[in-house]
């Protein structure tokens, strides 16, 4: 094949991608009626750090399920993982995305990797948050569970793993088989790199964005200490572009609090970019059409070229970043 014959078909399977991710499930349709999914189609998986587990590159974040009636959650849910995704993420603070992706998850829980996560700081509020999702979810324990949005150094971090902080809840939970990885998500370079240092966590959950990382000199350090540590390093804001610039847009999309990539083109490029920066997996948008565009691209992720990383950086200059260093 030459290379113009690459980038046509590249180009149809992107139109085909975009088109098609709107109709890609089908409200109430259960997994036994679905058309099966050739091996082409399914996400490749990559390991977790040093826990060792395997994860679909792309992971479906509980937002895409809030609000969805149950049936069309379960729908969601089955083809998601007919397509090979098993990593899913979810948080109290999405909405009623736990009492949704409970019950959709409930016939494929032994197969897939479950992460939860909680905001909460202190020791006792962190472990009734954690048996109220253990309940909601309708399972026994969770594969990963995560200090939730570490931003502030003293009010966050520090307090999290101080003697009375959550992280002894996460402790006990680990010792009592509720959890089996540790984890964190942040915001704050400063904040998460103080987090590695203070814990040996198993992985981090972090914005990592060709945006932020060249126009604001975003994660580049965390990156590199995550890979020192061998944590598992998980992605979000991979289909970021920047700050909202216009409010009716913004209404478009109701589940993202930022301008999220909708050009399909480009969209594969960053998360190309994401997944080339040691990254295991990437969770998408809330957004359901965006999270199944991501779904349709997984499949065909390859490492990203130096050419196209200098297309991304041209782009990135005239972008407002959601983060800086």
């Amino acid at each position: 094949m030459t290379e113009k014959q690459s980038i046509i078909n590249r180009r149809d399977f992107l139109r085909a991608s975009a088109a098609g991710a709107g109709a890609f499930y089908l409200s109430g349709q259960s997994s036994a009626e679905t058309v099966s999914i050739s091996r082409e189609e399914l996400l490749p998986r990559r390991v977790l750090g040093k826990t060792g587990r395997m994860l679909s590159i792309i992971g479906l974040g509980g937002m895409v399920v809030a609000g969805l009636e149950q049936a069309e959650a379960d729908a969601i849910v089955a083809r998601s993982v007919e397509k090979g995704v098993n990593y899913f993420d979810v948080s109290p603070e999405y909405g009623d995305a736990e009492f949704k992706l409970g019950p959709a998850l409930e016939p494929f829980r032994e197969d897939v990797f479950l992460a939860c996560k909680t905001s909460r700081r202190d020791k006792e509020g962190a472990e009734k948050e954690l048996h109220r999702s253990l309940e909601r979810l309708r399972t026994e324990h969770f594969d990963l569970y995560q200090l939730h949005n570490l931003e502030d150094i003293e009010e966050d971090v520090k307090r999290a793993l101080s003697k009375d902080g959550a992280i002894q809840t996460f402790i006990k939970a680990r010792e009592q088989g509720l959890v089996k990885y540790l984890g964190f998500s942040a915001h704050s370079d400063e904040a998460a790199l103080l987090a590695m240092r203070e814990f040996d966590f198993d992985t981090i959950l972090y914005p990592i964005n060709f945006c932020c990382h060249y126009k604001g000199r975003f994660s580049q350090e965390v990156l590199s200490e995550a890979r020192k540590r061998g944590m598992g390093i998980l992605a979000i804001k991979a289909m970021a572009k920047q700050v909202w610039q216009n409010e009716e847009d913004e209404e478009k999309h109701p589940k993202c609090w930022y301008e999220p990539i909708v050009d399909p083109f480009l969209a594969e490029d960053a998360l190309r970019w994401t997944l080339s920066q040691g990254v295991t997996a990437a969770v998408p948008p809330g957004d359901e059409n965006l999270y199944k565009l991501a779904l349709q691209i997984g499949p065909h992720i390859r490492d990203i070229t130096e050419q196209e990383e200098e297309k991304l950086k041209r782009i990135a200059g005239g972008l407002e970043p959601l983060f800086r260093a």
